[in-house]
């Protein structure tokens, strides 16, 4: 039975396995190469999307369990127009190795999106889910509190 999936504002209709992880409906099925494997069980966050605007772990939801529409790190920007937390990940120069950069900026976003100002609390709770091998987690805080304070017109 088809599946119809909504990803980035573009509906998709499929004939996977309703048990296929999302994870790997958007890396090899969708092209979409920037929700990254980590751990493959939802530990360590280089695989967080948003769906119906909430950040999930694409390797622990299965297609068939997808509820609303789905944005990953290509959605949540454009190269001529990047979210303000993408710039502030730039300007901030947050990225070491980048694995787990999409993943933390989606986990951002859905922080931002339900809390436009967050405090440094609020801010490692909402993160303490996104692992970073090479350890920007001060800079990680620094982009957040400035995309913040940006999107709310500082």
């Amino acid at each position: 039975m088809p599946t119809s999936l909504v990803v980035n504002g573009r509906r998709h209709e499929t004939d996977l396995p309703p048990d296929m992880p999302l994870l790997w409906v958007l890396r090899d099925e969708l092209g979409l190469p920037g929700t990254k494997y980590g751990c493959g069980v939802g530990a360590c966050g280089a695989c967080t999307v948003h769906v119906a605007g909430r950040a999930v772990r694409a390797c622990q939801v299965a297609l068939a369990d997808v509820q609303g529409s789905v944005t990953t790190i290509e959605g949540l920007g454009t190269p001529e127009r990047p979210a303000p937390i993408q710039e502030e990940w730039i300007r901030h120069q947050v990225a070491q190795c980048g694995y787990c950069q999409s993943g933390q900026i989606m986990q951002a976003a859905a922080l931002l999106a339900e809390n436009p100002t967050p405090d440094d609390d609020a801010i490692d709770t909402a993160m303490a889910g996104n692992l970073c091998r090479c350890g920007t987690y001060s800079r990680i805080r620094a982009a957040i509190h400035a995309a913040a304070r940006r999107m709310q017109g500082g």
